[in-house]
């Protein structure tokens, strides 16, 4: 990975990029057996400041999930930039009627029919405590060329840039 230093405003500028440019994140819960719990949730507010936001149901598995264990992670991989983020944070349930119809968008009507209004609507809210990312700039291609170059040399590729934030 890149031994360039980043500052933190740099790292933290650029996981927002990154969220922006994904738009559906990953959200892992735990179950209350102990597995982990994976499933896509679109993301509702693209300007990342520590906070992600999305809606759910309040009586979906995932809200339950969060009510007895709030740590959860949230992974975004946007293929057109080959990067990932990984959001590790706090989770709550944060129903807000004005913040919601901020944030609703009509994409939304497929799965909330009623919108800001659907009966058992309710916000996800997660914290960020941290946040990881990996970007490897140039695109599918050059990754593919660098690691063909790798396999010739014997020498790792270079991987792009990983870097850790703190929120």
């Amino acid at each position: 990975m890149s031994n360039e230093p980043t500052s933190t405003a740099d790292a933290r500028r650029r996981v927002t990029e990154l969220i922006r440019a994904a738009r559906i994140g990953l959200l892992t819960t735990t179950a209350v057996d102990g597995r982990l719990v994976s499933r896509p949730m679109a993301l509702q507010e693209a300007e990342f400041d520590g906070d992600l936001w999305f809606f759910a149901y309040a009586d979906s598995a995932k809200v339950r999930q969060i009510r007895v264990n709030p740590e959860v992670n949230v992974g975004f991989s946007d293929q057109r930039h080959q990067a990932w983020v990984s959001v590790a944070g706090t989770a709550q349930e944060d129903w807000d009627a004005a913040r919601a119809e901020r944030l609703w968008h009509p994409l939304l009507k497929a799965w909330f029919p009623d919108g800001p209004d659907t009966p058992g609507l309710t916000l996800i809210k997660v914290h960020a405590g941290s946040a990881e990312y990996w970007d490897s700039p140039g695109g599918a291609v050059v990754n593919l060329l660098g690691l063909a170059r790798a396999a010739v040399t014997g020498r790792p590729p270079r991987a792009g840039e990983n870097r850790e934030v703190s929120y």
